[in-house]
């Protein structure tokens, strides 16, 4: 097995955790506490770190004692995410007792170091004994090393301790345990009590240890556990007193471990991706409360179908899986939703209603480096008050949803480096007015009383205009002047159809020979035109006495005189034509006699059917 550590620049944290350890033991030793016996147990198979210290401290002073302080250095505390502490009874582990921890600075303690105060329900009298369990979780503790790596590579990473638990107090006896996730080891600090048995690294144990006693370890170890980093979620909860509790949650999540080098191959992936993506994570598991419904799960893009779920009576198990998978440096972001009924989480105590949910994100093993939770209150909401397990920055603000009058009052909390261990319960406390229920319900039946009302008022009402008004009087001859247009459209259309049977008897001419035949349909056609120039007299008259033809008289007048020059153009061809055929002429003849007038008769049929055109859409 390798032992080679990583380079020094890895180390450089601890080489500083070495100088305030020689700092701290030239000061006063916290006096009177002795701790007989230390056990940590440090867990790394998650990116999310998390040591727990089991305790026996005796009291060796005069005094009682109070508190027991515990000690971090600044570089470790910065980032400690939750430190709690328990008070346990008897030697073997049975009923414990949450005890308050706060940050303290005794008096001559070096300032590199961070101190927290475990206050004990009653002081610990001389020569007296107590169990104390404190649980602490890191964040960003596991560092990358290589900080890259291609697809096919395995996420190698280095933790840094202490073998010798830092205390204030001389430890008689002390043992560390490191749980690792079970990959390779690359390497880890060797020592005569160091033994590394499957996935457990021990130290110790390690025998009358002065304060601040110090033991430099460093662990090169292989982790591809998802390394699932919020950058920032958006939890919203929206209270309906109409039975529901509504789930919002907005994510923007990112791989944190060693980031990609060179190109992704989606073949390789998909072949083996258990070889080719080992450092990757594709789905995440969400623990919801048991009655969970309406679950979805979307993106920017819509819904997204590579989901899974689960529920029984206990759970509900919700199994994501993103667009795509995530390697180092990659992000997605995605929305989770889901109702939950309002009687599980909504009570009613002293006067007040309160919403009690956890604080936290159902995500298994995920950190969130900004969480803001958000619970949108019934409009009408009053008097509202937060109790949080821990300290939240808390504002107010306010929502317009539908049939809202004032809005919504909404009760927002931020807090930051949010992991597993804060889902805790949270309660918002607010007075409610079960009347205000009836007004969104109030509101629409108004609503539809003022529609119908307003529709039996319109049905029953004479709208129409006054017959002496100026408008309504335009309207009327405007009426008339569009049924005069019509009339003489229609008078013209009959020409038209007078022309086309005169160009057909021209036609039968020229197939039969027939002169008489031809010259019947031009007497014919000459008294259709002499009657429908009569019919058409009288209708531009008063066309043209109207005040309201003044857009339409100019294109009439000229369409008048179209049709009359193609009625005269087309009266002469029929009397050439006939001539000719008189004469017994050839037909080559005919035809160059009467080619120019042919032409000039179509160009005027084609403007006289476009003036008409132009008519009918005015």
């Amino acid at each position: 097995m390798a032992t080679a550590l990583p380079p020094l620049r890895r180390a450089t944290p601890l080489l500083l955790f070495l100088v305030v350890v020689a700092g701290a033991l030239a000061s006063p030793a916290r006096a009177d506490l002795v701790i007989s016996r230390a056990d940590r147990r440090v867990d790394l198979t998650s990116h999310i770190v998390r040591a727990v210290t089991s305790l026996k401290v005796e009291n060796a002073g005069q005094d009682p004692v109070s508190q027991v302080l515990l000690a971090f250095p600044n570089i470790q505390a910065k980032n400690l995410a939750a430190i709690r502490a328990f008070r346990t009874e008897g030697k073997v582990k049975g009923p414990s007792t949450v005890l308050p921890v706060e940050v303290v600075q005794p008096s001559g303690a070096p300032p590199e170091l961070m101190f927290f105060s475990a206050l004990l329900p009653k002081p610990l009298e001389k020569g007296k004994t107590l169990h104390l369990e404190v649980l602490t979780v890191f964040t960003h503790s596991l560092q990358p090393f290589p900080e890259e790596i291609t697809q096919a590579e395995a996420q190698l990473v280095v933790y840094q301790d202490s073998a010798h638990y830092l205390s204030p107090y001389p430890v008689k006896v002390q043992t560390l345990t490191i749980r690792l996730p079970g990959g390779r080891v690359e390497s880890y600090t060797k020592h005569p009590k160091a033994k590394l048995v499957d996935s457990e690294l021990r130290y110790g144990p390690f025998e009358d240890l002065p304060p601040f006693s110090y033991l430099p370890v460093i662990v090169h170890f292989e982790n591809n556990n998802p390394f699932a980093v919020a950058k920032e979620v958006i939890r919203e909860i929206e209270i309906s007193h109409w039975g529901n509790v509504q789930i919002t949650e907005h994510y923007n999540i990112a791989h944190g471990g060693a980031r990609l080098k060179g190109e992704f191959s989606r073949i390789d992936y998909q072949s083996r991706p258990y070889v080719r993506g080992v450092s990757s994570f594709r789905h995440l598991i969400a623990r919801l409360p048991p009655r969970a419904h309406s679950i979805y799960y979307r993106d920017e893009i819509g819904n997204i179908s590579t989901s899974h779920l689960w529920s029984d009576s206990k759970k509900t198990q919700l199994e994501i899986e993103p667009r795509f998978p995530l390697f180092g440096g990659w992000q997605t972001t995605f929305t989770v939703g889901y109702g939950l009924p309002l009687q599980d989480f909504v009570f009613y105590s002293d006067g007040k209603r309160f919403l009690n949910i956890t604080f936290g994100s159902p995500m298994e093993e995920i950190l969130i480096e900004k969480l803001i939770v958000k619970v949108v209150l019934p409009e009408g909401s009053k008097d509202i008050e937060v109790s949080a397990p821990f300290p939240t920055k808390q504002w107010q603000e306010v929502k317009y949803s539908h049939l809202d009058i004032v809005g919504r009052p909404v009760v927002v909390l931020e807090k930051p480096d949010v992991i597993p261990e804060h889902n805790l319960y949270f309660q918002v406390y607010y007075k409610f007015n079960n009347i205000s229920l009836l007004r969104e319900p109030l509101m629409l039946i108004t609503g539809f009383f003022l529609l119908f009302g307003a529709c039996i008022v319109y049905m029953r009402t004479d709208m129409s205009i006054s017959k002496s008004s100026p408008s309504y009087l335009a309207k009327l001859q405007w009426d008339e002047v569009q049924a005069t247009v019509q009339k003489i459209q229609g008078i013209f259309e009959q020409c038209l159809a007078v022309h086309d049977k005169l160009e057909a008897s021209l036609r039968d001419l020229s197939r039969t020979g027939d002169i008489q035949i031809c010259k019947a349909a031009r007497k014919a056609a000459d008294a259709q035109f002499k009657e429908l120039s009569k019919d058409l007299k009288p209708l531009l008259t008063s066309l043209q006495s109207s005040p309201q033809s003044y857009q339409i008289w100019p294109k009439v007048d000229d369409l008048i005189t179209k049709e009359r020059e193609m009625q005269e153009k087309l009266m002469t061809r029929h009397s050439t034509v006939v001539d000719c055929f008189e004469k017994k002429l050839r037909g080559q003849d005919v035809e160059n006699r009467i080619v120019l007038q042919r032409q000039k008769i179509a160009a005027l049929r084609q403007e006289v059917e476009s003036l008409l055109e132009y008519i009918s859409d005015i």
